[in-house]
């Protein structure tokens, strides 16, 4: 595993990244909510020092979701614990939290993401040079300071690309907020509303002119609203 913790919080929150980016998508964030939460920052496989894989099916949905387990297992311990997303991260959150593949948490935080990644856009090439080209570009677009192996990001795209997690967002029994720019064009807002319709117990922040990037173009309101839902979920992240 490559981990990093950091925050004084007491409250913590394991922070997925996105699927061309690394932990380092979160920092920022986790800077401005540093005496709130204690971020857990795993890089996911193909990232940092993580794992590499071989093929398309060691980068599933249920192949994150299960670094996702390791992850709450060797560093969150038997606490409480908030699990959020960004992007990607966001899918692989639904996916951990629909399958009970590990130890659930107590809330999540969804930011930029799709319950219908087989409705996005994010790359449409389907040979493996186009594919590889496009992945470049947007790794430029989006201005990621850290990038994933861009084989890695193919073959996560090949294998999560007709994912559909909005029939199972009923079943998701946690207090959730969903935070989403409303100039996403990877993510349009659409994507934001079909999460906030579907899981029962969510509450939707929009951004006004908010892109996909909002971890680090809109960081403040991000924190902002990650703040004020911690303090209202502290009667749950403090019971054992």
């Amino acid at each position: 595993m490559d981990v990093i913790q950091t925050g004084a919080g007491e409250v913590p929150v394991l922070a997925l990244h996105g699927i061309q980016g690394t932990r380092a998508a979160w920092l920022p964030g986790a800077r401005e909510l540093h005496d709130d939460a204690r971020f857990v920052l795993p890089n996911l496989r193909g990232r940092g020092a993580a794992w590499r894989g071989a093929c398309a099916d060691d980068y599933t949905l249920a192949r994150y979701a299960d670094d996702v387990a390791e992850t709450v297992a060797r560093h969150i311990g038997d606490g409480p614990y908030v699990l959020a997303g960004w992007s990607l991260g966001v899918s692989v959150a639904l996916d951990y939290v629909t399958h009970r593949v590990g130890r659930l948490p107590r809330a999540l935080v969804l930011v930029s993401g799709s319950p219908a990644l087989c409705m996005t856009q994010w790359f449409s090439a389907r040979d493996e040079r186009a594919l590889h080209d496009e992945i470049a570009a947007r790794e430029v677009r989006l201005k990621l300071s850290e990038a994933a192996d861009r084989q890695a990001v193919a073959w996560t795209w090949q294998s999560i690309r007709t994912a559909d997690h909005r029939p199972l967002l009923e079943t998701i029994d946690l207090p959730t907020l969903i935070v989403h720019g409303s100039d996403d064009d990877d993510c349009p807002f659409q994507h934001a509303r079909w999460l906030a319709d579907g899981l029962p117990r969510a509450r939707l922040v929009e951004i006004a002119g908010g892109g996909h990037t909002i971890l680090t173009a809109h960081t403040a309101a991000l924190a902002e609203a990650m703040r004020t839902f911690l303090v209202e979920q502290a009667p749950i992240l403090e019971t054992p």
